[in-house]
């Protein structure tokens, strides 16, 4: 005698299965488009060092230029 449940269970095994399937697959992409930015954010980040440099040089060489002596 068959289960009458049993073809009920398996229908929703099988939307339980699709339904997981496309969860990994949207986590999947989710995690690419995270790469993409963590890979953009260090580029920005490098950015940000050199402009960052480049203005505390800036601002030491005029400290400098304006602690010299004034011509006579």
């Amino acid at each position: 005698m068959e289960n009458p449940h049993e073809a009920e269970q398996a229908v929703l095994l099988e939307r339980i299965i699709k339904n997981v399937d496309k969860c990994n697959e949207a986590i999947m992409e989710m995690n690419h488009c995270i790469k993409e930015f963590l890979d953009s954010a260090s580029a920005v980040h490098t950015s940000a060092e050199l402009l960052s440099n480049y203005s505390r040089n800036v601002t030491y060489n005029l400290k400098a230029v304006n602690s010299m002596p004034k011509p006579v």
